[in-house]
Order: C-alpha cells, then structure tokens, then sequence
C-alpha cells in the first residue's frame, strides 16, 4: 500500500537558510562564470580609424572562438603614451606604424609580433546637401563658405599629421590654418562635421565607408602623394597576461576573410 506522508510547513528559519544557500550558490556560479570570462577575454587599444572595422572582426572572432574581445578607440599618439605608464592592454592596432616599433625597441612589445595590418587614406568629406564642391580636389578648401575645417589633432594623431602634410603639399595650408578644428582623434573629427560645427573635415577613409557615415555624406580620396604613406601595424604587448591569446587573435587578422574586410572599409 502507498503510504500518504503529511508535508509540514517549513519554518521561517529553515526558509531563510535555504534561501541564502542558494543565494551563495548563485554568487558562486556568477563569480565563476566572471572569472571564467576574464581569463578568454583580451583587451585591445586600437586607433580611431578602426572603431567600425575592429567592432565587425571582434564580433567575428568571438563567435568563432568564444574569447571576448574588449575594445578601445583613441588617439595613436595617446595610446602609445599610456602603454609607456603601465595601461593593462594585451594588444595594440596603431595608425601609425612608428609607434609599435618605437615599443618593441624599448623592450615593451613582444619581439617577432609586429605586423603591419594595413596602409589608411584620408578623404575630404561634407555632409549630403553641402555645397562645397569636392571636385576640386584639395583647392575645395579654399571655398569662402567654409568657417571651420576639423582635422584629428596632428600632435598625436597620425590622420592629422598626414591631413597637414597633404594640405601643405597641395599649397592650401597658410591660407586655412586660422579655420582648422582640432579633434581628439579621428573619429571626434567626423562627429565635428557630422553635427555641423565645421564645414568639412579630412577624415579616414574607413570612416567615410563606414555604415553610418557612407549614407550621410560625400567624400573625396586625397592623392596619396600628397602625405607620407600611413603604414598601420600592430603588436602583442610585453606587460600583457594574456599573450597566448593575443597572438592567436593576431594570426587571425592575416586569415584572407578578414583581409578581404580590410579592404572593404578602404585599407590597402
């Protein structure tokens, strides 16, 4: 015969302990699972010109791998003095490919690391319904509708110097430098235009093909020899914990689909 027991009611305390145990267990679970996520993720300092482009390889290559890859966007110049003082980052995607160089002859890069990723643009862009006229190339400058002209600020950031040396060579730069606009980096300079506080704006050509500034605008390829070539590279960083990770993540950017995705967004 089946033998019906009567379950009694717990008690408030035996509640209020089984409730806690579990809270514990969650806690434990959550930590464990944080800690877990810690140890795959990596963490990445990369030049402004890469924010669309290195947001589409990361997502990529987490999904392929399940490592995380944590992303920040900034200034070349910056980054590099920040890497100089200690900053936890286990990589490093420079426009401008002095700077890793310069870290691994100082013994902070892991030697046999560098790589040079790409070779960046920079293009004149206005807003859609401007009515400055690119076709005249870099002499567009010159138009006496403009007030301000944004460039990334040439004392650390690579696109800027090169948008000054391009200016100087085309024989325009004495005569706009009182209009120029300084951003922090790259992409502060394309929020500039974008949001009308300059008329134009020298920005990288990755950022004009991007989503959400290829539909917004019109934009002009500067002549490559109007500015020293900018050579982009990367580097695993010595004071990283996490190197086997960031060279794997390094090898998979000379894999032909993220090659060809280089391309896309106007690197050569």
């Amino acid at each position: 015969m089946f033998r019906i027991q009567e379950l009694r009611p717990a008690t408030n305390r035996s509640l209020s302990t089984f409730f806690r145990a579990l809270m514990t267990i969650a806690l434990l679970v959550a930590f464990a699972s944080n800690s877990a996520h810690a140890a795959d993720e990596i963490n990445i300092a990369a030049a402004s010109d890469l924010q669309f482009v290195m947001k589409e390889i990361a997502a990529r290559y987490e999904k392929q791998t399940g490592t995380a890859v944590k992303l920040s966007f900034g200034s070349s110049g910056n980054f590099f003095a920040q890497i100089q003082n200690g900053a936890p980052f286990d990589l490093f995607f420079s426009a401008d490919a002095d700077y890793p160089r310069k870290l691994e002859a100082a013994g902070q890069a892991e030697s046999g690391t560098f790589y040079q990723y790409a070779t960046g643009r920079i293009v004149l862009w206005v807003p859609n319904g401007s009515p400055i006229k690119l076709d005249q190339g870099m002499k567009a400058l010159l138009d006496p509708a403009i007030k301000k002209i944004a460039i990334a600020n040439p004392a650390h950031a690579p696109y800027g110097r090169a948008a000054e040396a391009a200016m100087k060579s085309a024989g325009v730069y004495d005569q706009i430098a009182g209009k120029l606009v300084l951003g922090e980096n790259i992409s502060q300079t394309a929020q500039f235009v974008q949001s009308g506080n300059a008329e134009i704006g020298v920005l990288a050509l990755s950022l004009a093909l991007a989503d959400s500034l290829k539909d917004k605008g019109r934009f002009f390829v500067v002549p490559g020899d109007l500015y020293p070539p900018l050579h982009q590279a990367a580097v695993v960083l010595s004071a990283s914990q996490k190197k086997p990770q960031a060279r794997k993540f390094m090898e998979y950017l000379k894999s032909p689909e993220i090659l060809a995705l280089l391309k896309q967004y106007g690197f050569e």
